[in-house]
């Protein structure tokens, strides 16, 4: 089964340990109530951890629901568990979140509250056209998908080749000529992880791997991949 994820990078910098003491406790409480259904939803931050200068936690949200019995529809709590961690590389903070790219924003937009004090600090980690195609040109023989944007052709606004041979075609001749990398889907040649990666930083390994190995993947390979983020000051 896929292992999807995404990662953000912190617009200012913070030390590991000091991201650990601001999520450390974070436990918000609000009580719903809906007819007679009444429940305390609860969004907390757990099970904080720091090994080999990784922190990684378990960030939690309740829901409500609603489900059909027998002839009524009625409300029923849910609870959400995202894995993420949070590493340092080049002197910038990094945060990978375990879930669909939806969910993985939402999450982290959370945590730049939390941390620090306001969404927007912490961004996407975004891979430029020219690094993500180097990464396909280190085992173009395994790409088997991808996505081309920025074509400069009225109306179309990217353009895809599947396939085994997509390489070898006169197709991907021109439109890499032209676009740029957005999606590729290829094997690792340095880990061996069959890898989608897109330039916003979502990642999906499509091998069967945990999602602590899911997260070492992305410290060890993705991470160095990405740029560094506009500063908040930036146009």
């Amino acid at each position: 089964m896929p292992t999807a994820g995404k990662v953000f990078v912190s617009t200012n910098y913070k030390k590991i340990i000091d991201v650990s003491a601001a999520l450390e406790g974070y436990k918000v409480e609000e009580d719903y109530v809906e007819g007679d259904f009444k429940i305390t939803l609860i969004t907390e931050v757990a099970n904080l951890s720091i090994n080999e200068e990784v922190l990684t936690g378990l960030y939690s949200f309740d829901n409500v629901i609603y489900y059909y019995h027998r002839g009524k529809v009625a409300p029923s709590p849910v609870t959400k568990e995202v894995l993420f961690s949070v590493s340092e590389y080049d002197n910038r903070t990094y945060f990978a979140v375990v879930d669909k790219k939806d969910v993985a924003n939402r999450v982290v937009n959370r945590l730049s509250e939390i941390v620090f004090g306001d969404i927007g600090v912490i961004v996407e980690a975004r891979i430029l056209p020219e690094t993500l195609k180097k990464f396909h040109l280190e085992n173009p023989e395994s790409t088997k998908v991808i996505f081309f944007e920025n074509m400069d052709i009225p109306n179309i606004n990217k353009l895809s080749l599947y396939g085994p041979d997509v390489v070898d075609t006169k197709l991907f001749k021109e439109y890499a000529k032209i676009g740029d990398p957005w999606y590729i889907l290829t094997k690792s040649r340095k880990f061996g992880n069959t890898v989608g990666l897109v330039r916003d930083g979502s990642v999906t390994i499509f091998n069967s791997v945990d999602q602590a190995q899911y997260l070492q993947y992305v410290r060890d390979e993705i991470i160095p991949m990405t740029q560094p983020p506009k500063s908040r000051g930036d146009e």
